[in-house]
């Protein structure tokens, strides 16, 4: 058995490449979306967020031979677990991450946390949309919804919870932009444009998370963008590629 963590569309994928290759897999997700789209490929899954205690039991109770943690760039808690419960459990832990991807642009502003992205874009005030998701917008409302010369605009997932979310926090449903992507450079131009956007604030999340859309079409229009740089974690080896991953897997799980 193959513990895999399977955040984003590309694990997804990488869970189904690595059943392929004869090993049993549980992949673990947060939302019931994306538990549907692993079911159809007959992969077990596995819903919602788990500690490292958590993960320790399932690796115990089931007898997994590794970890495979192709959660998000940013999805550092999971991938500390991950570590910690592949270390405390004697497996081999295997890091999958999507390539970085290096911007060029004299407007881009890049920071390490999302309270120095809010700090940033409190003094470009105008205009100002998160791409960046639900889990941390209390960060920038708390900062910006105060500032009478700053609007900010969301866009996440369309999801209850999220939308709850901004109820809680006091986002008004105009500044709301509950989507789904992937979305090309021109819907990206587009949105830009609907809203009178200045500011762009996004994450390097990689090709995959179509960061190079959202840039292109912040860059062609001359905003303002502030990049939010991946999280320091020590993974160890990191693997780019499903047949990396595979052959890592081979390497390290041989009896």
């Amino acid at each position: 058995m193959i513990l895999l963590l399977a955040g984003t569309s590309d694990a997804r994928a990488l869970a189904v490449q690595v059943k392929k290759a004869g090993y049993e897999v549980t992949a673990t997700v947060v939302t019931d979306n994306a538990a549907i789209e692993l079911q159809r490929t007959e992969v077990k899954v596995k819903i919602g967020r788990l500690t490292k205690e958590d993960m320790m039991d399932f690796i115990n109770e089931h007898g997994v031979k590794a970890i495979v943690d192709a959660s998000h760039p940013f999805a550092e808690e999971a991938s500390k677990n991950a570590i910690g419960a592949a270390a405390e459990t004697a497996i081999p832990y295997i890091r999958y991450e999507r390539a970085s991807q290096a911007f060029t642009y004299d407007n881009m502003t890049m920071v390490s946390t999302y309270e120095e992205a809010a700090e940033v874009a409190a003094e470009k005030k105008g205009v100002i949309m998160l791409t960046t998701g639900s889990k941390t917008l209390q960060v920038f409302t708390e900062k910006l919804l105060p500032l009478s010369d700053v609007r900010l605009v969301a866009r996440m997932l369309p999801r209850l919870d999220n939308m709850e979310k901004c109820q809680q926090l006091g986002l008004p449903q105009k500044n709301i932009v509950a989507i789904q992507g992937p979305f090309t450079k021109e819907f990206d131009q587009a949105l830009y444009k609907q809203y009178g956007v200045t500011v762009m604030v996004t994450k390097e999340s990689g090709k995959v998370g179509s960061v190079d859309e959202k840039v292109e079409a912040a860059k062609e229009l001359g905003l303002d963008i502030i990049m939010i740089g991946r999280p320091k974690i020590e993974y160890g080896t990191v693997y780019s590629t499903f047949e990396e991953v595979v052959h890592a897997l081979v390497n390290q799980t041989r009896s």
